[in-house]
């Protein structure tokens, strides 16, 4: 991991059980086009906002731990700083973790723009992706990980071999860290 490249974050929080399967720790990216009405994170909109971090320090203030199922990108936008992203997710998925990312981007926006520096890689090493801007209209506090009905849990790697959408849903031969 390159001990140069800085990202800028709003935050980390670790031991979630909110934002995936298992005990999880959460990088809030700064940034984000998307600004959605009744957004959980609006302090993270500005990209000047937050601060910026070497990946190195960013991964000690994760406080990976035995406990740790793995890793989500929430933001802000990941994929606004998706080659730090990119590469930081390649690190935790090295050490074993898995590795969610909420966008609020679409699926099908994401793939048109697979050209932009970062975007590819960051998919190609994501497990699980929440996609969707969030919809204050359609928030429904039973969703499991999501915060509104339009936001979909996709299993990357399976819907780029398959050139569909594969949902990922709890179950018991589920490898993502619950069943």
């Amino acid at each position: 991991m390159n001990g140069e490249r800085k990202v800028r974050i709003a935050g980390v929080a670790t031991d979630s059980v909110v934002d995936g399967p298992g005990i999880r720790s959460v990088v809030f990216f700064q940034g984000c086009p998307h600004q959605c009405p009744g957004c959980h994170n609006p302090e993270t909109w500005r990209s000047d906002g937050g601060s910026e971090i070497s990946l190195p320090e960013l991964v000690r203030r994760l406080n990976l731990n035995p406990l740790v199922a793995g890793v989500t990108f929430s933001g802000g936008e990941p994929f606004l700083q998706a080659p730090a992203a990119a590469e930081l997710g390649k690190y935790l998925r090295e050490q074993g973790l898995s590795l969610w990312v909420y966008t609020g981007y679409t699926w099908e926006d994401l793939l048109t723009k697979i050209y932009r520096p970062g975007y590819k890689e960051l998919l190609e090493i994501t497990e699980v992706l929440i996609d969707g801007p969030f919809i204050r209209e359609e928030v429904d506090l039973r969703l499991l990980f999501r915060g509104s009905a339009n936001q979909r849990m996709i299993r990357v790697v399976e819907s780029l071999d398959a050139g569909t959408i594969i949902p990922w849903r709890p179950g018991a031969d589920d490898h993502y860290g619950l069943g």
